[in-house]
């Protein structure tokens, strides 16, 4: 017996994330320091984790509603106004989901038809093409570029759009390149989405991570509440990776067509961490606060480090990556992190795992502590006087 042959057409074509294929070299290494990981380095806050043994303590460890525990829809409602000054209704506009990775294969599934078409800017996040395939959509990239400092602008956005347009997912601040989109931003692209009457699918799983102002939702512009798909989640700012819980925010009718596929698969979010979230929303802002300060100060620290090391390095203003310009070595952004592992055991991801425009690039991840990003810079300086 042959099981690839049973095995869909569709999920042969999807090649393996880039990320998880290149750091499939670190697993079994020794003395790596490892920089590629997009995950806090900060253990969840222990007013969230006390909240979750509590939780089973008292025996709740059952089914919730398929659109997750009024209190907590309550409470991301709240933390949605006082946060973004967006108003959502937690009994019909909001659901929970297992991690924002669900509430975008919601979203996705609950609006494609097969060939629909969905606007990706890149560099982005590797997961949303794969996932538009998957729903037999067709995921159209849209190139960004560092002298824009990696935003979307209206004449790309137009450039791209055809009949079958159908979506646009919005990644801001932006992973791998930490760059935001600023209100001023946002307000251009607007004109061009109601227009061409596009849905967006805005991922701010980042939005606490925005380190000069506030992170402008595009939901609270005129028009576009009742056209976003708003995605948010408790792994980044919350530090709660592991507890997977996410959520979203959009019109009644998107949340009822996205509830029936999450009734049917997932059924609902883990209880405990839905108790646990409540918890952080209400008592654990001064843990965000000083968990964003933490990180800046290693933005900061980071930067500066690649830009004496000698590499050209766009100052990122949100989440918590570089995205630092390899392109003087002469090296393909593989080779340089193949080259930089080997011989001085440090490990970045390459820039063209977030799609081609990414190539010359590479993201290194400051959820690291400063003593361990300082020991890496020291090697990668090492490094690159051996190449430059």
């Amino acid at each position: 017996m042959n099981p690839n042959k049973y095995i869909s057409d569709v999920v042969k074509k999807i090649p393996p994330s880039g990320i998880r294929k290149f750091f499939d070299l670190v697993t079994n290494s020794k003395d790596i320091i490892s920089l590629g990981v997009g995950e806090p380095d900060f253990v969840t806050p222990w007013e969230i984790r006390k909240e979750g043994i509590e939780t089973l303590c008292r025996g709740n460890t059952t089914y919730t509603s398929n659109l997750g525990l009024l209190e907590l829809r309550i409470a991301i409602s709240y933390f949605l106004k006082t946060h973004y000054d967006l108003n959502y209704d937690p009994e019909k506009e909001i659901m929970v989901t297992i991690g924002a990775s669900e509430a975008i294969d919601l979203a996705l599934r609950a609006l494609l038809n097969d060939g629909d078409e969905v606007l990706i800017p890149e560099p982005s996040y590797v997961s949303y093409a794969p996932c538009v395939i998957l729903t037999r959509g067709v995921p159209v990239f849209i190139p960004t570029d560092e002298k824009n400092n990696f935003i979307l602008t209206p004449d790309d956005l137009r450039s791209k759009i055809t009949s079958k347009t159908k979506a646009l997912i919005l990644l801001y601040p932006n992973n791998p390149t930490g760059a935001i989109m600023k209100k001023e931003d946002l307000e251009e692209i607007v004109d061009v989405i109601i227009e061409k009457d596009l849905i967006v699918i805005s991922d701010e799983i980042y939005s606490e991570l925005t380190y000069e102002g506030k992170h402008v939702s595009i939901a609270s512009l005129p028009g576009m509440k009742e056209r976003t798909i708003l995605i948010n989640g408790f792994s980044k700012a919350f530090a709660m990776t592991g507890w997977r819980l996410g959520y979203i925010a959009a019109e009644h009718e998107f949340i009822e067509a996205m509830n029936k596929i999450h009734q049917y698969t997932t059924i609902c979010a883990p209880i405990t961490a839905q108790y646990a979230a409540i918890k952080g929303i209400y008592e654990c802002e001064e843990d965000i606060i000083k968990m964003r300060e933490t990180y800046d100060q290693r933005r900061r620290f980071i930067v500066n480090g690649f830009r004496e090391i000698g590499l050209d390095c766009f100052e990122p203003k949100g989440a918590f990556y570089i995205f630092p310009s390899i392109k003087k070595t002469g090296m393909t952004s593989e080779e340089f992190c193949e080259k930089l592992l080997k011989e001085e055991k440090v490990a970045v991801v390459p820039g063209n795992a977030f799609g081609p425009s990414g190539e010359g690039y590479v993201r290194v991840s400051y959820a690291y502590s400063i003593d361990k990003i300082a020991k890496a810079l020291e090697r990668i300086k090492r490094f690159a006087e051996k190449i430059l």
